[in-house]
């Protein structure tokens, strides 16, 4: 495979996955190129109506609208104007996924959100480690770190997917009617609407990385 087929999505072992320091072509100025391309193509799509179609109620040709879809050239003022003319939109509309905000949520060690969730026990620690206040996907990645063995530890139930990782320790975590004996480096990830929580508390401290992810109207 080209090792320059960097950031797309390929096979391994079967499954899908992106690479997730790949370069992308945005990377060397090409990101007000790329969201216009793809802005361009999702309002052509919505009309239900081909390159060929856009291309000449443009005045361009169909090889050019491809390069500008694709996010390979840099269109003129005058070929964005015919463009949002053609597709009936206000030309400002093929910038707004440029303009979209683009949170970054930075914890120093040690400084992540104390907080309080429901079945929070002494000795059961969690950390935010971070939070995003935008789009339709809520992400919560907590540090949690359990400490005495004495305390009852109560199932969760809630929406979304969550993924745990290992840090430290040892744990029989459950879901649903399985158990699973997780040690440093050992992750887990599942449908959060099952009963899931730490049952047996093996080698302590524990720690390990949870992160709960969920649609914001959820």
């Amino acid at each position: 495979m080209d090792k320059r087929q960097t950031a797309k999505t390929r096979a391994k072992g079967g499954l899908p996955y992106q690479e997730p320091h790949g370069t992308r072509a945005g990377a060397s100025g090409k990101f007000l190129e790329e969201a216009i391309g793809r802005e361009v193509k999702r309002f052509r799509e919505k009309l239900n109506i081909t390159i060929s179609e856009l291309a000449k109620a443009a005045g361009m040709s169909a090889g050019m609208l491809s390069k500008i879809e694709n996010g390979a050239t840099s269109p003129s003022l005058a070929s964005l104007q015919a463009l949002g003319k053609a597709l009936q939109v206000p030309v400002t509309a093929l910038f707004r996924s440029f303009e979209e905000t683009r949170d970054a949520s930075f914890v120093k060690s040690g400084q992540g959100l104390t907080i309080e969730r429901r079945g929070t026990r002494a000795g059961h620690q969690y950390q935010l480690l971070g939070h995003s206040p935008h789009g339709p996907v809520v992400v919560e990645p907590y540090m949690i770190t359990l400490t005495h063995e004495s305390d009852v530890f109560p199932t969760f139930q809630h929406a979304g997917l969550e993924f745990l990782y290992m840090i430290e320790g040892n744990v029989i975590y459950r879901h649903g009617d399985k158990t699973y004996d997780m040690h440093p480096g050992d992750s887990l990830f599942f449908d959060a609407d099952a009963p899931h929580g730490p049952e047996e508390l093996g080698k302590l401290p524990i720690r390990y990385l949870s992160v709960i992810s969920y649609r914001r109207e959820e």
